[in-house]
């Protein structure tokens, strides 16, 4: 019998990368989301036959809740909603601030120690604002359904949800979204650019994306052109605490005379960066076209070389005898891979900044270095993201 309409009291013992939680039933795993480290939940199993080693549920009730529990900062993805009614988005948001933190340098540990090699200790996870976490996502994506209606998906489905409320939204872009009127199934993203115009980019379905307008956005006083529909960090302070961050890692490691490369470069942030730490040969590469242009014309008065290609294609071309400064990468979620890792070391760069989004990617690229005799000089770790398990970290490589 499968085990889809089994209720279960689960005692939670820890918490997973992606933001679920962790349980054991007879010696199984289960992954259970709204739920708290220290706490006995109520949970239906959704997924999961009876030989299997994990199963999924979801929390129907709290019976002995952690004191680091607190309302919902999302009305509409609380407890006391049903589990299909329950948007995603925000799987933290029923934990207070302070613990959202600590969690998340649990599950950094705990990728170092399983990825990354033995003496690596996770970092305070710290935070960018003072505030209550909410009213920072400068861009949203929502969804329209067959009958019209907008809203962001349900938690681990794609079932819309009427919402009243977009806590984590800035609030001309909660503005925007509730102004919306007869959209085409499909998408809706809404971006709030550096000058606080929110634009609307609707995203039918099987409809050709058209080129977008250019908005612009700042970062130390230096102004960076983007297509409103192209990547963008998405709290207010992102770009800035991580442009410092990589400052901070670069100090007195860039020489003049070398080449540097910013590799997964986007629109030029980390280029800039480096420009403006001493560098004066700058490469950086990154795999969408519209980006490296603007990068180019981000970057016009420093000498910086913008490359449209594939990171791993890249660096395999080029010569042997480019002698290399610092190199500095923001790989996407799924990290730079061995091969990625293999080619930067054969650099034999004078150091290594890898910025990264997802934990576990990281730790895999850490133990790579590592194998190749890189060591961990320094590792910050920053919450971009409250109340979603979402996070950024900043590491120094050095051999």
């Amino acid at each position: 019998m499968t085990s889809s309409a089994r209720t279960l009291d689960l005692d939670i013992t820890g918490i997973a990368h992606g933001g679920t939680f962790i349980a054991r039933h007879e010696g199984r795993v289960v992954f259970v989301p709204d739920a708290i480290p220290g706490e006995r939940v109520r949970a239906e199993v959704t997924e999961g036959e009876d030989g299997k080693r994990f199963w999924r549920a979801e929390t129907l009730e709290v019976l002995d809740a952690s004191p680091h529990r607190r309302d919902h900062v999302w009305a509409e993805a609380d407890i006391s909603r049903a589990p299909a009614d329950r948007v995603g988005g925000a799987d933290l948001g029923h934990i207070d601030l302070a613990h959202q933190r600590a969690l998340k340098r649990q599950v950094l540990q705990e990728a170092l120690d399983k990825f990354a090699g033995a003496g690596l200790a996770a970092p305070v996870v710290e935070p960018v604002d003072q505030a209550d976490g909410t009213g920072w996502r400068t861009r949203v994506s929502l969804h329209v359904d067959a009958d019209g209606r907008v809203g962001p998906y349900a938690a681990r489905s794609h079932r819309v949800i009427d919402v009243a409320t977009l806590p984590l939204a800035r609030p001309a872009v909660e503005t925007a979204a509730f102004g919306l009127r007869s959209q085409k199934p499909g998408r809706v993203d809404l971006v709030e650019a550096g000058d606080g115009r929110v634009r609307v980019l609707p995203r039918p379905e099987g409809a050709r994306r058209g080129r977008a307008e250019v908005v612009f956005e700042q970062v130390r006083g230096r102004r960076f052109q983007l297509d409103a529909s192209g990547f963008w960090q998405v709290h207010p302070r992102a770009a800035e605490t991580l442009h410092d961050a990589v400052v901070q890692a670069l100090a007195g490691r860039v020489d003049p005379d070398a080449t540097h490369f910013d590799l997964y470069g986007g629109v030029g942030l980390f280029a800039a960066t480096l420009a403006e730490q001493g560098a004066q040969d700058i490469v950086t590469v990154e795999s969408d076209r519209r980006a490296t242009e603007h990068a180019a014309a981000n970057l016009a008065d420093v000498d910086v070389h913008a490359v449209t290609a594939r990171v791993d294609r890249f660096l395999t071309g080029i010569p042997d005898d480019t002698r290399a400064g610092a190199v500095v990468l923001d790989p996407p979620r799924a990290g730079a891979g061995r091969g990625v890792v293999e080619a930067i070391s054969a650099l034999a760069p004078e150091a290594v900044v890898y910025v990264a989004c997802d934990p576990v990617a990281l730790a895999r690229d850490l133990g790579t270095f590592r194998e190749l005799g890189w060591d961990v000089a320094s590792l910050r770790a920053f919450d971009l993201f409250p109340h979603s398990h979402h996070f950024e970290a900043v590491a120094l490589l050095e051999r």
